[in-house]
């Protein structure tokens, strides 16, 4: 059944989905780094595994397998190797990269290094996102609570789906004791236009390559 899957998707997909991780953890761990917040379900997961006192990474794992159930059950249709990667290894990703950044470089103490390093943060972050969402095989379970609301209540634009699972994963993080920054404000609203940029310059052609 797995065998079958495999060749149905195409080995290329599945590594532009592993790649495209990669490249959001790196991008995570960036925006970490800056100490002006993460992505709100990033910085919602920091915050309370920090909270009940468990490493980041181990924690978003749990989160995400509770989340999978909901997957599971109104969503099947978005489940794949995608989901699993993203669900399992992303948080891994992410400590790996800041840990390395950190030791290298510490936190930034200016803002304008800041904020440059949260600039850093959205070019290869928006890359990441470019190569996991055209790969199209699975998101993450958090990722599919928006598409999953948006498919029971369509005559309400995606968009805003998006904002309230957002909104929400913000809130919890800033009751937590959380970061919610520059950084979580263009996460949430401005990967959108680098995104496109990188689907229509690299990952749709990247797909398309047949060589």
């Amino acid at each position: 059944m797995l065998r079958k899957y495999f060749q149905r998707v195409g080995a290329k997909r599945v590594l532009m989905t592993v790649a495209g991780n990669i490249f959001i953890g790196l991008g995570i761990g960036i925006f970490k780094l800056s100490g002006l917040g993460n992505d709100p379900f990033s910085g919602m997961n920091m915050s309370l595994a920090a909270c009940v006192g468990l490493e980041y990474a181990h924690f978003q794992v749990i989160f995400n397998l509770c989340l999978f159930v909901v997957q599971w059950l109104l969503g099947k249709e978005f489940i794949g190797v995608g989901t699993i990667v993203n669900a399992c290894f992303l948080g891994y990703i992410v400590t790996f990269f800041y840990d390395i950044l950190y030791g290298l470089f510490g936190e930034p103490s200016m803002l304008w290094l800041q904020i440059l390093v949260v600039c850093m943060g959205v070019v290869i972050c928006s890359f990441g996102l470019s190569l996991y969402q055209t790969s199209d095989v699975g998101v993450a379970p958090y990722d599919s609570l928006s598409l999953i609301t948006q498919k029971r209540l369509p005559k309400i634009p995606y968009f805003w789906h998006r904002i309230l699972d957002d909104g929400i994963a913000a809130l919890v993080c800033y009751l937590a004791g959380g970061i919610v920054g520059l950084g979580t404000l263009v996460s949430a609203f401005g990967l959108g236009p680098f995104i496109h940029f990188f689907n229509e310059h690299f990952s749709k052609k990247l797909l398309a390559d047949k060589s």
